[in-house]
């Protein structure tokens, strides 16, 4: 008997320890989500974004993919959105057009993405547009090239969030004319960044009555442009205008220094990031841009409606990454609340995210104020913009 006691009581102690584990089973599975918590069960929503993390526009796409995963950390450490984990894929495309669309394949075929963000420059970002288009998903590129947008009847789902080339034109142009500068030389990179400002400038100074007396371009590449410029040297022009990204940016800048040019030196938004100015040196000194408010933001009025959002940007990327911010970080920051926003009222579905992106009004972001439509897939008008000039190796307000 004392065996088969024993044997019982093993028995009922088993029982109850299965009993007991179902029960906790039970209590933990959830099973109609009740919860708001991002890790309650529910499926996620999924994202994609196609970043220029290495090649020749790395310097653009490293903040902006610090910025994306800092976003999506706080994002779903809060609870995710509606409920839902959000999952963000983000893929390098070597600063490549190819891997670019490769990668957007992948995004849309085998991760089943709601949308897609990206990339970093325009060529890759002008690359991806045939699939997004045929495979309606809306996209939402951190490039600046017009083209990315424009003609909106035949980019229905694609949006941007980099001021458009004609706006930074357009303040490049009103500086030039304050200043009495009618004679103006143009170098620019040959790619699509870089002929969208040209095209940008060429008609925009024929339409404000500046002479272009040279017009030189170089690849993206290049470590030496002084042919260019020494024919720029002779043009006669009473300015030059620059339009690239670092680090031929900075190359450039260097060879018109050595070359002893004094007219004054202004570039695109392109170069809106300290790289710029640590590669370039002393040789950065004096350069005039248009910028968004970020490089500035100290010294911009509080009653600005971007201060805040700018404040509180700066403060949590530096914490996070132990470095400040640049203004190609920030267009990653506006596409990710963008389509959080939109996420937030259609929920995954694609053409219900596109949608709500077209019906944008206000949204005060790092680059700006955003108010799109059916006729603005971007947004951005000419007061994102401020005039600066780097003065020992900082930006300052001209505005």
């Amino acid at each position: 008997m004392k065996l088969k006691r024993g044997k019982l009581t093993i028995l009922f102690a088993l029982l109850a320890y299965l009993a007991l584990t179902a029960l906790l089973a039970a209590g933990c599975s959830g099973g109609g989500g009740s919860g708001s918590g991002a890790g309650d069960g529910r499926e996620p929503y999924k994202v994609g974004a196609v970043i220029d993390i290495s090649g020749p526009s790395s310097s653009l796409g490293v903040p902006e993919r610090n910025t994306l995963q800092m976003l999506a950390d706080k994002v779903n450490a809060a609870g995710g959105i509606n409920g839902h984990p959000l999952e963000l894929t983000i893929l390098d495309n070597k600063s490549d057009e190819t891997e670019a669309v490769l990668a957007v394949k992948k995004l849309i075929n085998q991760q089943r993405v709601a949308a897609v963000i990206g990339c970093s420059s325009s060529g890759p970002s002008m690359a991806m547009i045939d699939t997004v288009q045929k495979e309606q998903v809306p996209m939402i590129s951190l490039a600046a090239a017009s083209s990315i947008v424009e003609p909106v009847e035949e980019r229905k789902w694609v949006f941007k969030t980099a001021q458009s080339d004609i706006v930074t034109v357009n303040r490049l142009i009103s500086y030039l004319q304050e200043k009495g500068l009618t004679r103006v030389a143009f170098l620019y990179m040959n790619n699509a960044y870089g002929d969208g400002g040209r095209k940008a400038f060429s008609a925009a100074a024929a339409k404000a009555g500046l002479q272009i007396v040279a017009e030189e371009k170089f690849e993206a590449t290049d470590k030496d442009m002084s042919p260019q410029l020494t024919r720029v040297k002779a043009s006669g022009a009473q300015a030059t205008v620059v339009w690239a990204i670092p680090p031929s940016a900075s190359i450039v800048t260097k060879n018109y220094r050595d070359l002893g040019l004094t007219m004054p030196l202004l570039h695109s938004h392109g170069v809106g990031n300290q790289n710029f100015i640590e590669l370039a040196g002393t040789a950065a000194e004096g350069v005039i841009l248009p910028i968004g408010k970020l490089a500035v933001s100290d010294q911009i009025p509080d009653s600005d409606p971007q201060k805040k959002v700018l404040t509180a940007y700066i403060d949590e990327y530096s914490k996070r990454y132990n470095a400040p911010p640049n203004s190609f970080g920030g267009y990653a920051w506006d596409a990710f609340y963008l389509l959080v926003a939109a996420l937030e009222k259609a929920g995954p579905d694609r053409a219900g995210i596109r949608d709500e992106l077209e019906k944008t009004r206000g949204f005060t972001g790092v680059s700006g104020v955003f108010n799109m439509s059916p006729e603005d897939h971007n947004g951005l008008a000419e007061d994102s913009m401020v005039m600066v000039q780097i003065r020992d190796g900082q930006w300052k307000l001209l505005d």
